[in-house]
């Protein structure tokens, strides 16, 4: 029985560590993050992995907090993970431990709430890390991304699968696999019935229960990949000027331009999408949308420019949901909180994936009930063995 739960145990373990390491392929920091560079030094070293806890349930950072945002000139632009180290009315002040300077002072513009996604988990101060995540996966993209180039290659297409393909791909593969499995340990199962009368080797199956949870965690993957890979935050480097332009980042002091969001689905779920705005001189319209499957709409951004020429980064946020809820849940559940859809649906595909998984399996293993039974009876024969 030990050995049974042991297993079950290390089996969890196991797909979740692949789930998180799936979702650092699919290039989003739900869960854990890591560092390619010396910045952050000694605090985080070089290919080490910390805890990323998502901006929506921490809140927002205070100086010391280390976080993970959207740079717009550090390295060409993309995530960087630095310490807060001043707020200011204009933004963040970031800078890496092992920097003398802050990033403002290299050029960065200071960062805003909405560039930030992930704050790293810290214990009494200090960030956990994780020794060499990064290198690992950092070592599996290389080798995900080389395959695909040769397999694009093969077949004459630019790219073979892309962030949305690979999450169906792990998908499809992983529900292939789980009834493949299940379909030869019921077959087996009942084989075992019919040859087999005093032997009890389940220990040897795999538990349908960590199967069905498997499936269920691999599901849940893609579907969050799903969501929150393609939405996020979109910056806009928008120009107060003198003058008309027909560049809609360009606008005339003082007046309103409007500047066209792409919403687009490439899976076969549909989407419900909601479009925040970050700033008072901004607007979103329509605030939500649907996307059917395979499709694309488009909401337009309204920019206010301040009377003052120059340059003003706008910022507008994307939080996507599949469709599987009806669409008032998912209003009343927005309204509570931005990440209140997300929890419910996952939990939702989660547990109806394990629930079904189960239903497939059947009710259990028949030749563990026939060893329950006989261990009930000889127990039974010994107690009247006793008495008489």
């Amino acid at each position: 029985m030990r050995r049974g739960v042991g297993r079950v145990v290390r089996g969890l373990v196991v797909v979740c560590v692949l789930a998180l390491v799936v979702g650092q392929l699919l290039g989003q920091p739900v869960l854990l993050g890591f560092v390619e560079t010396g910045s952050m030094e000694p605090t985080i070293d070089t290919g080490d992995g910390f805890v990323a806890i998502p901006s929506e349930l921490t809140g927002d950072p205070e100086p010391g907090d280390v976080v993970v945002f959207e740079a717009e000139q550090i390295q060409g632009g993309g995530l960087t993970t630095h310490r807060v180290v001043d707020e200011t009315p204009q933004g963040y002040v970031t800078r890496g431990d092992a920097n003398p300077f802050t990033d403002q002072d290299g050029g960065e513009p200071y960062v805003r709430d909405a560039q930030i996604v992930a704050t790293a988990w810290r214990v009494d101060g200090a960030v956990v890390t994780i020794p060499h995540f990064g290198t690992v996966v950092m070592a599996l993209s290389d080798g995900l991304e080389a395959v695909q180039t040769r397999l694009a290659a093969a077949f004459g297409t630019r790219t073979l699968l892309g962030t949305s393909g690979l999450a169906t791909a792990i998908l499809g593969l992983s529900a292939t696999l789980y009834v493949v499995e299940t379909v030869r340990e019921r077959r087996s199962a009942s084989f075992g019935s019919r040859l087999s009368t005093d032997s009890d080797d389940g220990d040897d199956r795999v538990d349908p229960r960590l199967l069905s949870a498997g499936f269920a965690v691999l599901v849940v993957v893609a579907a969050s990949a799903a969501m929150i890979v393609p939405a996020g935050t979109q910056s806009y480097d928008v120009v107060s000027a003198e003058f008309e332009s027909e560049n809609p980042l360009v606008i005339e002091r003082g007046t309103t331009g409007e500047i066209p969001y792409a919403v687009s689905n490439g899976g076969f779920v549909p989407t419900i999408s909601y479009v925040v705005a970050d700033g008072e001189d901004v607007a979103v319209s329509p605030e939500r949308v649907s996307v059917g499957s395979h499709d694309e709409t488009a909401v337009t951004v309204s920019v206010n420019a301040p009377a003052e020429t120059g340059h003003y980064p706008t910022y507008v946020t994307e939080y996507r949901y599949l469709y599987v809820l009806p669409a008032p849940v998912i209003d009343a559940l927005y309204e509570l909180h931005p990440w209140a859809p997300f929890g419910g649906i996952v939990s939702l595909l989660g547990g109806g994936t394990y629930a079904f998984g189960r239903f497939l399996a059947g009710p259990g293993d028949s030749r563990s009930r026939r060893a329950a039974v006989r261990r009930r009876c000889s127990n039974s024969r010994s107690i009247v063995r006793r008495l008489y």
